[in-house]
């Protein structure tokens, strides 16, 4: 594994983690005394997907959903109790 000292790591860390990122981890020292390891972190689990649709022609819509509940609707809005 390679390793770097703090100031070639302050100097050349796009390319390390680059580097790293595509699998080869590094150790950045400081006077020769190793302090951390650089590694690529595991990509999360991907999401699945949800379709639009996916309960098609699981439930029923009634016929008049549009009128349901218009009297009723109508009334609240005159404000007769």
């Amino acid at each position: 594994m390679r390793i770097v000292n703090i100031h070639e790591a302050k100097t050349q860390l796009s390319k390390l983690v680059d580097l790293a990122s595509k699998g080869e981890p590094f150790i950045i020292a400081k006077a020769g005394k190793p302090l951390v390891k650089v590694a690529p972190l595991e990509a999360p689990p991907k999401r699945k997907i949800r379709r639009l649709g996916f309960m098609e022609g699981q439930g029923l819509i009634p016929e008049d959903f549009d009128r349901m509940d218009e009297a009723e609707i109508e009334r609240l809005f005159e404000g007769e109790e």
